[in-house]
């Protein structure tokens, strides 16, 4: 086994996993959870919504929530808070979601962060794939031994494995979902429980018809090991800390050898085993030996396959030798393996963002996007987790020459979270920020500086206006319809809150649907303008009239225009990401939004190829005014939207010498939203002063927008 042994508190019952249950507020057991790593668990997505008080098959992630659940600890039974680290929403075969009534689906994982002290959670169990014939067995979220029920994979059908009880003994039942699916015969979990089928009821009543042997009996399907392996690798939510020596090869090996050479020269036996041993305490996992040592070999390859084991003993050793420290964190810079933040570093940032004001919480991606504007970021993540995990994998802000360390993108953002908040909670933060810079050798003014860049920020957002997004996918079915899909974002990115994308609306319809969802969304102090309309369209939907549609409800006095009513853009991801090789453009281009140049496109039929030539020459270009006739014009529109220009403006009408493209010209970019807002009210009242039909393509980099695809469950399916 090595001298570094395996996470876990305590060993458990070979007979049985740890059984983790997931609490509601009342404290009630809404489901059941295994260990998946040194602090995280695993149970279904229905399971945590089901906590949360919500729709079982809510789609939408829980981003700033928090569930409780409860486990066996060296202390006994604990209760410990954990939120969604990684979401794998429930959704039909057809990618749709889920409604009341299916019977099965695929998806529905959640792993939850455990907020818990280290060694805390028990060790994770074995897991192998899931196969016809294996006898398994569930138990209850509660834990009790007494509710286990013993089951058989009596078939498996992709992602679903259809699993019969015995005639005795427990039934599975609610309170059952999430749990492992224990193969005592293999030592390891095999699936988790999903779901039961339950006997048919009378037409029009939830009363079971008498039993009948013709009627299902103890039938429940669970999602086999494989699928799940599937679902989370894809994510990144597997912990690769079970890497192998062999695995390692290239730069791994190099960075190995000097590791080795490193120990040798800088820790003797006697340091090398007390070292080792508080290193194995920090990584939560176990140790061979009070009084031996490990080898130096084994001290350096835990360090390599052990993605935090290398910032933690740089904690351990750099008060006391901060040249071997520096030399190990060089050579750790050759393997992809390593991460930046020691456990305890790790935890206690989580644990410092979980207890700031929800206010701050909610502007955590404005603060992401502004703090990594030089490097290459997603800051589209589902979770804070996911957010953390992207920003931990990046090495430098870009700032520093090649002869400085580079300060982390990590720490830059928190400093620009910590300019966001009070003093002591700001404090708080940047105690962290220092203690990591320090600990990673980083000159404390280069990181000063980046906190001065940060309140140079604050300050010049103070007073800005934020608008609350409604973001609408529109695209086209069959004649005179369209499919419509919605989101809200108020701040923390956009969520879902439409349901059924397979439903099409005429134009009128979608103007009601619209306007249902914008009349709850309520302005706040920091959000008091209108909220901003995003139609999300493909390139053949850029001229789509939807800011003309109107609701025509007979219930209503107003008619509820859109664009009239709401400052409504249009933004167009195809051609956006068609050449991924813009981004860095468009990226650069956003950032100039208030200081960039303008450029007008005029003339009878000018060529797209020379507006290409033009714009690839003025980086600094950020709007372009586009006054050409019909025929050419979307070739000029979409030519300039595909190089990553962020505003473009034009008159959907029949006519050039536009009067839109003359009257939008006065208005400066963070304006024109609202601009051409006014002026569409304008032209219904005054038609012969405003002529126009403005259509104004917004394409903000700050914005996230949602992926654009398809995407308990019941206790008693």
């Amino acid at each position: 086994m090595g001298w570094f042994r395996s996470a876990g508190a305590v060993d458990g019952d070979p007979s049985r996993p740890c059984v983790v249950s997931v609490r509601r507020a009342d404290g009630k057991s809404a489901g059941a959870a295994l260990v998946l790593g040194s602090d995280t668990v695993l149970t279904c997505a229905h399971v945590v919504n089901d906590a949360l008080g919500r729709a079982l098959f809510d789609p939408r992630t829980p981003r700033l929530h928090e569930v409780f659940v409860t486990l066996d600890t060296p202390q006994g039974i604990e209760r410990y808070p954990a939120r969604v680290a990684h979401w794998v929403a429930p959704r039909t075969r057809d990618g749709e979601v889920v409604r009341d009534g299916d019977t099965e689906w695929l998806g529905d994982l959640a792993v939850l962060r455990v907020d818990a002290p280290p060694g805390s959670v028990p060790a994770p169990e074995a897991r192998i794939a899931m196969s016809v014939g294996q006898k398994v067995r569930a138990w209850h979220g509660s834990g009790h031994t007494a509710t286990f029920a013993d089951l058989t994979v009596t078939a498996l059908d992709g992602p679903v494995a259809y699993l019969d009880g015995m005639a005795t003994g427990m039934a599975i039942g609610p309170g059952y979902s999430g749990g492992p699916l224990w193969c005592e015969q293999d030592g390891a979990v095999v699936g988790l429980v999903a779901a039961h089928f339950m006997p048919p009821c009378a037409p029009g009543s939830d009363t079971a018809l008498p039993h009948s042997p013709q009627h299902l009996i103890r039938r429940s399907w669970g999602i086999p090991w494989q699928r799940v392996e599937d679902e989370l690798r894809r994510l990144g939510a597997l912990d690769n800390e079970d890497a192998a020596l062999d695995d390692l090869d290239g730069p791994d090996y190099f960075a190995m050898r000097e590791l080795v050479n490193a120990i040798e020269k800088a820790l003797p036996p006697y340091t090398r085993g007390e070292i080792a041993r508080q290193l194995a305490r920090e990584c939560g996992v176990g140790y061979g030996s009070a009084v031996t040592p490990p080898t130096t070999g084994e001290l350096a390859a835990f360090l390599l396959t052990h993605p935090r084991a290398l910032a933690a003993i740089s904690e351990i050793l750099r008060p006391r030798d901060s040249a071997t420290t520096d030399r190990m964190l060089t050579v750790g810079r050759f393997s992809h393996i390593p991460l930046l933040l020691s456990p305890r570093e790790r935890r206690h940032l989580h644990q410092l963002l979980r207890r700031l004001e929800p206010a701050v919480r909610l502007r955590f991606p404005e603060a992401v996007r502004e703090a990594t504007k030089r490097v290459a970021v997603p800051v589209d993540g589902d979770t804070l987790d996911v957010l953390l995990d992207q920003l931990e994998q990046r090495s430098g802000d870009g700032h520093s020459g090649n002869d400085a360390l580079r300060v982390p993108v990590l720490l830059r953002v928190v400093e620009y979270i910590g300019a966001l908040c009070p003093k002591p909670r700001q404090s708080d933060l940047r105690l962290w920020s220092d203690g990591v810079a320090a600990r990673l050798g980083i000159p404390l003014s280069a990181l000063h500086e980046r906190r001065s860049d940060a309140e140079d920020w604050v300050r010049s957002v103070g007073n800005r206006p934020r608008h609350v997004r409604v973001l609408a996918q529109v695209t086209r079915a069959e004649r005179g319809r369209h499919r419509l899909r919605i989101w809200c974002d108020e701040g923390t990115g956009p969520r879902q809150v439409s349901t059924d994308s397979s439903a099409s609306y005429s134009a009128s319809e979608v103007a009601r649907e619209l306007l249902r969802v914008l009349d709850t969304v309520a302005p706040t102090a920091e959000n008091a303008g209108r909220p901003l309309v995003e139609v999300l369209v493909d390139r053949t939907g850029l001229n789509l009239p939807v800011d003309e549609w109107e609701a025509r409800d007979p219930d209503q006095v107003v008619p509820g225009v859109l664009g009239v009513e709401f400052p409504l853009v249009v933004h167009c991801p195809e051609l956006l990401h068609r050449n991924g090789r813009f981004l860095p453009d468009w990226q650069r281009r956003c950032q100039q939004l208030e200081s960039g140049e303008t450029l007008v496109v005029s003339g009878p039929s000018p060529d797209p190829h020379q507006i290409y030539y033009q714009l690839l020459g003025r980086l600094d270009t950020v709007r372009v005014a586009v006054d050409v006739p019909p025929g050419p014009r979307d070739a000029v529109v979409q030519m300039c939207l595909a190089v990553g220009i962020p505003v473009v403006v034009w008159d959907r009408g029949p006519d050039t010498d536009s009067h839109v493209v003359k009257h939008m010209a006065q208005l400066a970019i963070p304006e024109l939203p609202d601009g051409v807002r006014v002026y569409r009210a304008n032209a219904r009242a005054h038609p012969s002063e405003f002529p126009g039909r403005p259509v104004l393509a917004w394409a903000d980099a700050n914005c996230a927008v949602p992926r654009l695809q398809l995407t308990e469950p019941q206790e008693s399916a």
